[in-house]
């Protein structure tokens, strides 16, 4: 994986973990890698995946069964849809917004590009 320095590295296996989530690679009540194979895996230290895993925990995106590993948590997907709707409405969009305004890129423009790729 390809860290950016826009966001903790932790934060950003929080994020890769809920698009894995999304994609369905790990669905409701499945396990998931353990934070150890999760860190050998992106090859970062296993610190920082304690620390991806802790913030998804405290999010009740997955859950631990002692002794068996963690777990995507029931209803998990949906969840982690609203939230990045909801980020991608509020932040994402009001942000291209300005930035088509600065660079006077017209809607068309933006559909035509679209329809390109």
């Amino acid at each position: 994986m390809m860290f950016t320095n826009d966001k903790p590295i932790f934060q950003q296996m929080a994020d890769r973990l809920c698009d894995e989530i999304l994609a369905m690679t790990y669905q409701d009540d499945d396990r998931i890698p353990s934070v150890r194979e999760y860190a050998v895996m992106l090859e970062v230290n296993s610190n920082t995946a304690v620390k991806a895993y802790e913030q998804l925990s405290r999010a009740n995106i997955i859950y631990n069964k002692r002794g068996m590993g963690y777990y995507v948590t029931p209803g998990a997907r949906e969840q982690i849809l609203q939230e990045r709707r909801k980020a991608f409405l509020e932040q994402t969009l009001p942000e291209l917004f300005r930035q088509m305004r600065l660079l006077n890129i017209d809607i068309s423009e933006v559909e035509t590009a679209w329809g390109k790729t």
